[in-house]
């Protein structure tokens, strides 16, 4: 059994909006990233679901063609007279083989188990040990003759959660969402703690003829350098930033060729276009004496850190003294990159969120570790299509006095959720967690009050930070 780490982000018109409220039609796309270790626990961490899942396949950067991605053999083992030995890690890297002869029960069972193992009610308390092993006990009283009857008994039994982001993924569905691309060269990167505990960068998964592919990068390579920069102890979400970039440009990436292989440099041509989710521009009011940093963010993806300091330092030569940061109809996106948003207008040790949930390892304070980027008065803009990740920074900077709310009530989506994979290739969605604002508001379900629903004056919103009184935190 697998888990991978789920998150989603979202993709908007590239239409410059106004500073009034505007509604664009989105969709949303899966990132994966992968831990084969699920037994362990070991690296899965905070991320962010779809507003709905039935979304999670309508990836606007997936490729043309789905049928044109296979899963790549990993490359030969090295001779048995190296004294070099591949190891552990080695054999994670390879891909998984479903287990053919595991029984229906063995599958329903797998599933419950993980429900009964990591499963964070968020509802209205329909979940407990003891109901849930009764259900084990009449699911399983008698024998499941099919596969399929058993995917449907799994599917039932998660609907009787009453949890939407909860759900059962086919084989198909399941093995589409792990090949996700977002790196823009045909890999997906995970994290791999060696025997010494230092994290190691391997290639996960491969698209069969993708650029990567086809220029030497195998399954189980460990990434060194992207660039000429030295990657080692970057987590996959800075490298796959740094792997990103306009479509038909190259990349150079040094990679470990397996654990006792040879160290090469590789030039990949990128075939993806890095869309880069921020628009900026400095505006001028009270006939030109102040100057505004307008920001809109469309997505958290993996440029969205890099590009948002871009136009803040940008904004800042320009003359601005105060910022607008448009959240309005940002669904989310990758955590990571909220988070480091977030960090960019915190001062050292204030904290952005808090992680809650049933296993001691998802209860987490999440700080800033740095000084501020800008420190000149934040409007935040949001509105009902304001969600998780987006939140996530929105109450960040509003409960550590650094910006004041604009606009309408956010949407209220902040569960955690990973997907693990079955033996037989299926794969389950399960809710782990939940954020909590740094004022410790439960973000899910009720969303985040704007401080203002129309644009305040900028003395307004200069007098209503300096009142602004911080809770205690921790």
């Amino acid at each position: 059994m697998s888990s991978l780490i789920l998150n989603c982000s979202s993709r908007t018109s590239s239409s410059s909006p106004r500073l009034s409220p505007h509604k664009h039609s989105e969709q949303k796309a899966p990132i994966i990233q992968s831990n084969t270790n699920w037994a362990k626990k070991a690296v899965i961490n905070v991320l962010t679901g779809a507003l709905s899942f039935n979304l999670l396949l309508s990836s606007p950067l997936a490729l043309e063609s789905s049928s044109s991605v296979q899963s790549v053999p990993p490359s030969p083992s090295p001779s048995p007279s190296l004294t070099c030995h591949e190891g552990e890690d080695a054999a994670e890297s390879e891909p998984r083989q479903v287990v053919a002869n595991k029984t229906n029960e063995g599958i329903v069972e797998e599933a419950w188990q993980i429900v009964n193992d990591s499963f964070l009610d968020t509802g209205r308390h329909r979940w407990t040990p003891q109901n849930w092993q009764r259900k084990r006990e009449d699911i399983l009283s008698s024998s499941i003759q099919t596969r399929s009857k058993a995917h449907g008994i799994i599917k039932r039994m998660l609907a009787s959660l009453g949890d939407p982001y909860t759900r059962f993924l086919s084989p198909a569905e399941f093995s589409k969402m792990a090949r996700y691309d977002m790196s823009g060269i045909g890999i997906n990167l995970r994290e791999v703690p060696d025997a010494n505990g230092v994290v190691r960068l391997k290639v996960l998964g491969l698209i069969l003829d993708g650029p990567a592919h086809s220029a030497g990068v195998r399954q189980g390579d460990e990434v060194l350098a992207v660039s000429g920069v030295d990657v080692r102890g970057k987590s996959a979400f800075e490298v796959s930033s740094l792997l990103q970039g306009p479509s038909e440009t190259f990349v150079t990436i040094e990679v470990k060729h397996g654990n006792c292989g040879p160290i090469e440099s590789i030039q990949v041509q990128r075939q993806l276009v890095a869309r880069t989710p921020v628009f900026y521009r400095l505006e001028h009011l009270d006939n030109g004496t102040t100057s505004v940093g307008y920001m809109r963010l469309k997505e958290f993806n993996a440029l969205a850190r890099k590009d948002l300091v871009t136009a803040m330092k940008r904004l800042q030569d320009m003359g601005a003294s105060y910022f607008i940061l448009d959240l309005r109809d940002n669904l989310g996106g990758l955590v990571q990159a909220g988070i480091e948003i977030a960090k960019l207008f915190l001062n050292e040790g204030e904290t952005i969120t808090y992680t809650v949930g049933r296993d001691p390892q998802y209860q987490k304070t999440i700080v800033a570790d740095n000084s501020p980027l800008v420190t000149a008065p934040v409007i935040v803009l949001v509105n009902n299509r304001t969600a998780s990740a987006s939140e996530i920074v929105a109450s960040a900077l509003h409960d550590n006095c650094r910006a004041v709310l604009v606009g309408e009530k956010t949407f209220g989506k902040g569960l955690i959720q990973s997907v693990y994979e079955l033996h037989d290739g299926s794969g389950v969605v399960v809710t782990i967690g939940k954020y909590v604002t740094p004022n410790h508001m439960d973000i899910n379900g009720n969303g985040i009050e704007p401080d203002y629903r129309n644009l305040p004056a900028w003395n307004d919103v200069t007098k209503h930070l300096s009142q602004c009184t911080m809770h205690p935190q921790g």
